[in-house]
């Protein structure tokens, strides 16, 4: 068993995307922007905006945050992100969900310029995955594919396994992964025997949202588990992914830990999106 190290890896895009960054503003004078939006009193969504906004500043990203109280209006939250829209500093908007229940989190998403989607979530960059086309692609997703490509983990051929089907991760992973030729299989909550269809994967990706769901014996013998879950655990406090990681470890090839393993790269593929957003609105205007 091996260690997939996210978070070294992450550093290592953080140092390639400042030069990039450093580069870009020297030949076009543009800085590219990014703007955080936060609606209501999330700790966790505080803590991730906070930390979005410190990876920027390290990188030469302008960051910035706004921060909304609970009881924003739907209407509220839509004039701030048409300001953002229109805003030509700022390249990359992101609005931190969840959002309060008084707010259609779709009618928010597809408010965002599609162009300056760097979540990936507007419905016009989820249909230019699932087509084969250049579009901004989820963050979390795009760090899966990215530590499986830094250690040369075959995609070709493989048969990958994935337990989860949201939007964010599950879906779009599946997308990335039939791109690179492997063939996909995703489960869910009424998938039949979900324990034997993990047991065929070569590649295993846990993204389920439920703390040590994946056991051991889930594993086949060599393959590479990629954890994309982080959990609380009530009893003590600690952080723990999707799968049973000291079960796991013992039959795994690769894993990623949690913490350490895919949330650092995630922080560096929005970072990667913005730059990316910030090129391709300089090379349109």
């Amino acid at each position: 068993m091996a260690i997939l190290d996210g978070k070294a890896l992450a550093a290592k895009i953080h140092g390639e995307i400042k030069r990039d960054i450093e580069a870009f503003t020297k030949e076009t004078g543009i800085r590219p922007g990014l703007a955080a939006v936060r609606v209501g009193v999330n700790e966790a969504s505080r803590v991730y905006v906070n930390r979005k906004a410190k990876a920027c500043n390290e990188v030469g990203i302008y960051s910035k945050k706004i921060e909304l109280p609970e009881d924003t209006s739907e209407k509220a939250l839509l004039e701030v992100v048409d300001s953002l829209n229109r805003d030509k500093e700022i390249h990359g908007i992101l609005v931190q969900l969840p959002l309060p229940k008084q707010i259609s989190t779709d009618r928010i998403l597809a408010a965002v310029d599609v162009e300056k989607d760097v979540d990936g979530f507007h419905i016009f960059n989820v249909g230019r995955l699932a087509a084969g086309q250049p579009g901004l692609v989820p963050c979390t997703p795009l760090g899966v594919i990215r530590i499986l490509e830094e250690y040369d983990i075959p995609i070709e051929g493989a048969e990958a396994v994935i337990v989860g089907r949201s939007q964010i991760v599950g879906k779009p992973v599946a997308q990335l992964l039939l791109a690179r030729h492997a063939t996909v299989t995703i489960c869910h909550s009424r998938t039949k025997d979900l324990p034997e269809v993990c047991r065929r994967a070569d590649i295993l990706v846990a993204a389920i949202g439920k703390a040590e769901m994946i056991r051991g014996d889930w594993v086949k013998k060599g393959a590479t588990v990629i954890d994309v879950g982080i959990n609380r655990k009530k009893e003590d406090g600690t952080l723990v992914g999707d799968v049973a990681f000291h079960e796991a470890e013992e039959r795994a090839g690769w894993i990623t830990p949690v913490p350490g393993g895919v949330g650092p790269l995630t922080i560096a593929m929005l970072l990667s999106n913005t730059l990316k957003a910030a090129k391709e609105r300089a090379r349109i205007h």
